[in-house]
């Protein structure tokens, strides 16, 4: 069975939010479409949300709106346990929580995962569920980035870091997800890919 994954679909990441990313609206339609599938084939649904500690940061801080699920994520009333919310302080969502046993309770042997930033809790979040043993898969629609610079290594679009975070963990293994239909939101083509080993 397959599960989805939302990670960090969080106020903080919209436009007024300390984290915005760019495509933020394309990307929660993007996820809500996923959660709505998930739930029409009664799916499991895990729902991460981030914390930060006190003093790490002015984002994401508990009990703000930042902090806050997007309007439409979170566990829906009337699914049971089917559905459970996970409240991590780390780039991982398996790091500290019990989202491994719970999905292995639900008989759970792939992940759909979605979310925010590609580049960080996303992506660390497809590794740990790829050395778990899960199979990973993630649509490009259904996540975000932000733009990066660095004195040193130069400057990358919100969309480069995207991209270059999905290359990364298809080359490890992870597959891209490819709609019935057979092209993303945004038209575009994607090939499913793994690692050569």
């Amino acid at each position: 069975m397959q599960a989805l994954l939302v990670v960090d679909a969080q106020n903080e990441f919209s436009p007024n939010g300390v984290r915005p990313v760019p495509n933020h609206a394309a990307a929660v339609r993007a996820i809500l479409s996923h959660v709505g599938a998930a739930r029409r084939e009664a799916r499991p649904i895990a729902w991460i949300q981030h914390h930060n500690k006190p003093g790490e940061s002015r984002a994401f801080i508990p009990g703000t709106w930042g902090a806050e699920l997007t309007v439409g994520m979170g566990p829906q009333p009337g699914h049971g346990d089917s559905e459970r919310l996970f409240t991590k302080e780390v780039f991982g969502a398996f790091t500290t929580t019990d989202l491994e046993s719970w999905l292995r309770s639900h008989g759970v042997t792939g992940v759909l995962i979605t979310g925010f930033y590609a580049h960080m809790c996303v992506s660390t979040s497809v590794r740990e569920a790829l050395v778990r043993g899960f199979d990973a898969i993630i649509d490009p629609d259904a996540t975000g980035a932000c733009d990066l610079d660095d004195p040193l290594l130069g400057s990358q679009s919100a969309d480069e870091v995207r991209r270059t975070a999905l290359l990364q963990v298809v080359n490890m293994g992870a597959t891209i997800f490819i709609p019935r239909h057979g092209a993303n939101a945004s038209g575009a083509r994607y090939a499913t890919a793994t690692a050569n080993g």
